[in-house]
C-alpha cells in the first residue's frame, strides 16, 4: 500500500496537522540546510560514525560503479532478477511493502543474500514499535547478480568492483557513506509485487550505509536505505531512516553553527517551537507525555536542539534512535507517531467479500485481520456496526451474518462495518487516537 507521505512539503504539513493538537501556524520541518538543488544529484542523510548522530550532503543519483547488463543468466544458472518472499502478511493494497535487494553478491552467493535480507528484517523489527506492528508489513527479497562480489571502497578508496547496483563507499569522497545507482535499484524494485519502501544491503563487513526520502514523486517509492550485510550497526540506519517516511519524524540532532531555527511550529510530531510549560498549557505536541519515562533513557521534556537547528526548537529526550544511533530507541512520542504512521499506511483489516456489492442481510461476512500479537504494544479490537451503532455481542468475530447482528427485514437497506480500533496504551493523543483504526463498510438489503 502506497505511503501517502512526504510527496510533497504541503502533503506532509497536511497529514500532520490532521493528526496532532493545533498549534498555531503549522510548517514542515525545516530542510536539510546542506540540501542543493542540482540536476542529477539527489540529498542523501548518513551517519560517519556507527554510534554518532546524522549528517546530510547531496550525492550524484548514478553510480560509476554499476555493471552494464545483468551477470548472464545462462552462465550463472540464477534468474537475475527474481523475487522471494520474506515476510507475506496480507495483500499488497493493505500492507506497507518493504523490497530489499542485495548488492555485490555473485550468483554463487545468492543464497548468502537471502540469509543477510532475512537478518537485516528481524534486525529491524527487533526494534519497538516495528516489532509490535511487523504483522503490517510484506518483504520481498529481490536477487541482482553481480559480476564481482563486494563493495568498490571496501576497504579502501582504491578497491573498485563491478556490481549491479553500482553500491560505493567513499561516496562523494565520504567514506562511511554507500551510494548507489537509484535508476538501477529502481529496475530491481519494480520486480517486487509492490513496493514502498527500499532496503539496498550491500555485500561487506564495513560499517556504512545512507538514507534516500522523498523520492516518491521520480521513484513511485517515497525512500531508499543503505546499509552493509555485516555489519549489526549499519541496520540502525535502515530503522531511523524508514521512520521519516512512516512516522513523518524529523531528525532530532543539530549542526553547530546554524544557530535558531529560523521557521514556523514545524509539523513532524517530536519537534516544536514550544517549551514544556507552553506546551502543556496548549495541549499540544507531546504534552500528553511530559514527565514520563523513556525507553530511551531519562524523561520527556523539552530539550533544546532539534531539526538541524542549535536553539528556538525542542526535542522530546535527549537523546533517542533519531538523534544519534548510539541507541535503537524511538521515544516515546516518535513512537506514537509510528504507530499513526502504520494506520495511515496500512490496513490491519482486509474484507473477504466484496464491500462495493450489496448483500443480503442472511449473507455471511468475514474479514481477516493482521497478525498483531498479543503481549505488545499493539491491542487491536474488532467492533460490528449497524448503521453506526455497536453490535457489542459481535466484537473480535471475524465473520458474521447481518440478520444475526440486527439488521431487519424491509425495504430500506442498512450498513453493516467491520471496525478494527487500535487500544495501544503507546497512543495518549485523542487525534493520534482517532487515527489508529482501519474500517470496511458493507451496503445490506433488507
Amino acid at each position: 500500500m502506497h505511503i501517502r507521505i512526504r510527496g510533497t512539503a504541503a502533503a506532509t504539513a497536511l497529514a500532520l496537522s490532521a493528526l496532532l493538537p493545533a498549534t498555531g501556524t503549522v510548517a514542515v520541518a525545516a530542510e536539510a540546510p546542506t540540501a542543493r538543488q542540482e540536476s542529477g544529484r539527489v540529498g542523501v542523510e548518513y551517519f560517519p560514525d556507527p554510534r554518532g548522530e546524522g549528517s546530510r550532503t547531496d550525492v550524484p543519483a548514478t553510480s560509476p560503479h554499476a555493471q552494464s547488463a545483468p551477470a548472464s543468466r545462462q552462465r550463472t544458472g540464477v534468474g537475475d532478477g527474481e523475487v522471494v518472499p520474506i515476510a507475506e502478511t496480507g495483500p499488497t493494497a493493505d500492507r506497507l511493502d518493504v523490497t530489499i535487494i542485495g548488492d555485490g553478491y555473485t550468483a554463487a552467493q545468492q543464497e548468502d543474500f537471502l540469509q543477510d535480507a532475512r537478518a537485516k528484517w528481524d534486525a529491524v523489527t527487533d526494534i519497538e514499535p516495528y516489532k509490535s506492528y511487523e504483522g503490517l508489513f510484506n518483504v520481498w527479497a529481490v536477487q541482482a547478480v553481480s559480476q564481482d562480489s563486494g563493495v568498490t571502497g571496501d576497504p579502501t578508496q582504491d578497491v573498485t568492483r563491478n556490481t549491479a547496483l553500482g553500491s560505493y563507499f567513499f561516496c562523494d569522497e565520504i567514506e562511511r557513506l554507500i551510494c548507489v545507482d537509484l535508476d538501477k535499484t529502481k529496475s530491481y524494485a519494480d520486480k517486487a509485487p509492490a513496493t514502498d519502501l527500499v532496503i539496498v544491503v550491500s555485500n561487506s563487513t564495513k560499517y556504512g550505509g545512507a538514507g534516500y526520502s522523498g523520492l516518491a514523486g521520480d521513484y513511485g517509492y517515497d525512500g531508499v536505505s543503505t546499509l552493509s550485510s555485516d555489519n549489526a550497526q549499519s541496520t540502525l540506519i535502515a530503522a531511523h531512516e524508514m521512520a521519516h517516511s512512516i512516522g513523518l519524524l524529523a531528525d532530532e540532532y543539530q549542526y553547530d553553527g546554524y544557530g535558531a531555527y529560523p521557521g514556523d511550529e514545524p509539523a513532524a510530531a517530536n519537534v516544536s517551537k514550544l517549551t514544556a510549560d507552553r506546551m502543556a498549557a496548549q495541549g499540544a505536541k507531546w504534552a500528553d507525555w511530559l514527565g514520563e519515562a523513556d525507553p530511551s533513557g531519562g524523561v520527556v521534556d523539552t530539550f533544546e536542539g532539534g531539526d538541524y537547528y542549535e536553539y528556538g526548537i525542542y526535542r522530546p529526550t535527549a537523546n533517542s534512535i533519531m538523534r544519534s544511533l548510539n541507541t535503537d530507541q524511538f521515544n516515546l512520542p516518535g513512537r506514537e507517531a509510528m504507530i499513526a504512521g502504520f494506520y495511515r499506511s496500512a490496513n490491519a483489516l482486509t474484507p473477504l467479500a466484496d464491500p462495493a456489492t450489496r448483500t443480503s442481510r442472511f449473507a455471511r461476512l468475514s474479514v481477516s485481520l493482521a497478525t498483531l500479537p498479543a503481549g505488545t504494544l499493539a491491542r487491536p479490537q474488532l467492533r460490528w456496526y449497524v448503521d453506526g451503532r455497536e453490535a457489542r455481542q459481535a466484537r473480535g468475530r471475524t465473520s458474521v451474518v447481518p440478520a444475526a447482528l440486527g439488521v431487519p427485514s424491509g425495504r430500506r437497506a442498512h450498513t453493516v462495518t467491520a471496525k478494527v480500533v487500535d487500544m495501544t496504551m503507546a497512543v495518549r493523543s485523542a487525534k493520534v487516537r482517532g487515527t489508529t483504526s482501519n474500517s470496511v463498510t458493507w451496503t445490506v438489503k433488507g
